[in-house]
C-alpha cells in the first residue's frame, strides 16, 4: 500500500502512526521563532539604546562636576578679594580719620606760625584736596565691595546667566576695584605733602 494516503486525525493532522500524537503545523514554529527573533532583536535594540544613554549621562555627570569645582574656586577667590577689599575699605576710612586729625592739627600748627587769614585759606585748601581724595577713596571702595557681592551672588546662580555678560560684569568689578586702589594712591600722595 505504497501509494495510500496516511490516515489523517478529526482536525486535519497527519498521524504519523498508531498511537503517535498529531504534529503541529510548520506554520506554527515559524510564526514563534519569528516572534522570539523579534522580541530579542527588541531587547538588543534596548540594551544597546540603554547603553549610549549610560555613557552620556556620565560624560554629561563629569562635566557637571568639573564646572560646579570651577565655579566654588572662583566663587572661593571671590570672597576671598572681597575680604581684601573690605580690610583695604576700614584702612582707608581709618587712613581718612587720620588724616582729618592730622589736618586740623597741621591747620593749628600753621595758624599760630604766620598770618590766620594765609593760613586758614591753606588750610582749607588742603583740607578741601584731602577730603576730596578720601571722599573718592571711600567712594570707589565701596563701589568695589558692592560690585564684588553682587559678583559672587551672580556666580553661585551661574547657570541664569550668560556666561559672556558675566566676563564682562568680572571686568567691570576688576577696573572698579583698580579705580579705587588709583584713589588710595593719591590720597596718600595728598597727605604725603
Amino acid at each position: 500500500m505504497a501509494g495510500s494516503p496516511a490516515p489523517t486525525t478529526a482536525a486535519g493532522q497527519v498521524a504519523t502512526g498508531p498511537g503517535a500524537a498529531p504534529r503541529r503545523p510548520a506554520r506554527g514554529r515559524r510564526g514563534v521563532i519569528i516572534l522570539l527573533c523579534v522580541l530579542l532583536g527588541a531587547t538588543l535594540g534596548v540594551a544597546g539604546y540603554l547603553a549610549v544613554a549610560t555613557a552620556q549621562w556620565q560624560d554629561h555627570s563629569a562635566q557637571w562636576e568639573a564646572t560646579s569645582r570651577r565655579l566654588g574656586n572662583d566663587v572661593a577667590q571671590l570672597r576671598a578679594d572681597l575680604k581684601a577689599t573690605a580690610a583695604e575699605l576700614a584702612g582707608a576710612r581709618s587712613q581718612l580719620t587720620t588724616a582729618q586729625n592730622r589736618i586740623t592739627d597741621l591747620a593749628n600748627e600753621k595758624a599760630q606760625l604766620g598770618d590766620q587769614n594765609v593760613t586758614a585759606q591753606r588750610y582749607l585748601d588742603y583740607q578741601s584736596r584731602v577730603s576730596t581724595a578720601a571722599g573718592q577713596v571711600a567712594e570707589a571702595l565701596s563701589q568695589c565691595t558692592t560690585a564684588q557681592q553682587q559678583l559672587i551672588g551672580y556666580l553661585g546662580q551661574r547657570e541664569k546667566y550668560d556666561p559672556a555678560q558675566l566676563e564682562t560684569f568680572a571686568k567691570q568689578v576688576d577696573s572698579l576695584c583698580r579705580a579705587a586702589t588709583d584713589a588710595n594712591a593719591r590720597l596718600q600722595q595728598e597727605l604725603d605733602r
